[in-house]
């Protein structure tokens, strides 16, 4: 349960001061793998030969995170974060090891799947930390700082990834954090284990059944992903992938989310439909500069700097001005820079506009979603109670996958189908565009937790 607050405490506080600082050195982690990867996974693909798995070594990391959301999820509302945490961080460190060794694109591929493992349940347990140590008051500054740990990696990690990447050797971007990570997370979890963070109304809700949903939805990811080797088959594989992806992750989410029902329902599906618009974009931005204007990794690694520092600009206002500001006007403006930036970098590659055209302009994409994604993490916890905080948590960070995996995915094989035309790139930015206006319908159901069926 929440500690109680008073207006005058911080999450700097000593009260807090450890557990905001190993948890933003989690996030700091993370953050530096993203956006590391992201810069050198064209180098990757082209020293590997795996142009065709190209889109499966994003998408499958985000696929089998969906397992550990659930898994820790449920996990974490029966005892304390702690070890869960502690074992996501295991996960995610051998999959960096695999990934980093990887002799060809398949074996890092594994990699990736079981990093995904680690990732999702990371999120997840962070999520549930925050929940129990920190007052709902605070919980708004919490996340701001969350993102504000993207900063110095945004501001270093794509252009030290690219320079790792072309003066040394790409395997470093993987085996370097994963030692990173070992190293950190010593701290954290000495500073964790001693805190009181065991719910006090454990859950008794049967956990198999929804492993197994959380394994299809995985399954359908990746062969969503991998459609475009099935030949012919490749539309029934797609269908039969999105069909498997929708039924099974229905019980693993909120009653109503599928349809947009105020409150916790669109809070979910919104998450789903920004992650899929900007990460499944994302990818190709860099993609765009190394390809189309020959910039090197280090440079190319520049294109998503912008981004990243106005991500944690907008999630800063938000912590201060979120509730001000009210969740209807966040999603306006936020889905607004969304589909601006994503609009701008079609337009680039359509017409061969200069390239610092789509570096500025996916910088409007990092300040939507500085303002979106804190604030529906802060609404999800403030729907949710200590029986179901794990519950919740995993629900976000499944659709924040679901989205992003079958986005990417969707896009890859797109991007596959148009090389050559000269409209590959336009049409995956466009296709981002369409998720960003989408992604309005359930945002501007998102309601207000103390008034569920008040407007935002």
């Amino acid at each position: 349960m929440s500690a109680p607050t008073s207006g005058a405490e911080r999450i700097w506080d000593p009260r807090y001061a450890w557990v905001t600082a190993g948890a933003v050195a989690m996030i700091f982690l993370a953050a530096t793998q993203a956006l590391a990867v992201t810069t050198v996974m064209p180098v990757v693909s082209a020293d590997l030969d795996g142009a065709g798995l190209y889109a499966v070594a994003f998408a499958g990391t985000l696929a089998t995170s969906v397992i550990g959301m659930v898994a820790v999820g449920a996990w974490c509302d029966r005892t304390d974060p702690v070890l869960p945490l502690a074992t996501s961080v295991a996960l995610f460190i051998v999959g960096l090891v695999v990934a980093g060794a990887a002799a060809d694109m398949g074996v890092l591929v594994v990699g990736r799947l079981v990093q995904g493992l680690g990732t999702g349940g990371q999120t997840v347990a962070l999520y549930v930390v925050v929940a129990r140590v920190y007052p709902a008051a605070l919980h708004g500054r919490v996340f701001a700082a969350f993102s504000a740990a993207w900063v110095v990696p945004s501001i270093v990690g794509p252009v030290l990834a690219g320079a790792i990447a072309d003066y040394l050797h790409w395997r470093w971007v993987f085996l370097g954090v994963a030692l990173l990570t070992g190293a950190a997370f010593t701290l954290v979890y000495l500073r964790l284990r001693g805190l009181p963070l065991r719910t006090e109304s454990p859950s008794t809700a049967p956990v198999a059944r929804r492993l197994v949903w959380a394994v299809l939805v995985a399954t359908g990811a990746l062969g969503l992903s991998l459609a475009g080797e099935a030949g012919p088959w490749a539309p029934a594989v797609i269908a039969a992938a999105l069909v498997l992806i929708v039924v099974a992750a229905r019980p693993l989410l909120p009653e109503g989310t599928l349809r947009a029902a105020r409150g916790l329902p669109s809070v979910i599906l919104m998450r789903g439909l920004i992650a899929g618009a900007l990460f499944g974009a994302e990818i190709y931005v860099p993609y765009l500069l190394i390809d189309g204007y020959g910039f090197s990794s280090t440079w190319a690694g520049l294109g998503l700097t912008a981004a990243a520092l106005l991500w944690a600009a907008g999630a800063e206002v938000q912590g201060r001005y979120g509730d001000r500001l009210g969740s209807t006007r966040i999603t306006m403006i936020g889905t607004a820079q969304l589909a601006a930036a994503t609009l701008i970098a079609a337009a680039t590659a359509a017409f061969a506009l200069p390239a610092a055209v789509v570096i500025a302009g996916w910088a409007l994409a990092g300040g939507g979603m500085g303002l979106m994604y804190p604030r529906l993490t802060v609404l999800t916890l403030a729907y949710s109670t200590p029986r179901d905080q794990g519950f919740n948590s995993s629900a976000l960070s499944i659709s924040d996958s679901v989205g992003a995996s079958a986005a990417i995915a969707a896009m890859g094989l797109t991007f596959v189908a148009l090389t050559g035309t000269g409209a590959a790139f336009p049409v995956v930015f466009l296709l981002a565009t369409a998720l960003s206006l989408l992604a309005l319908v359930p945002g501007l159901r998102l309601g207000r937790a103390d008034r569920p069926d008040a407007d935002a």
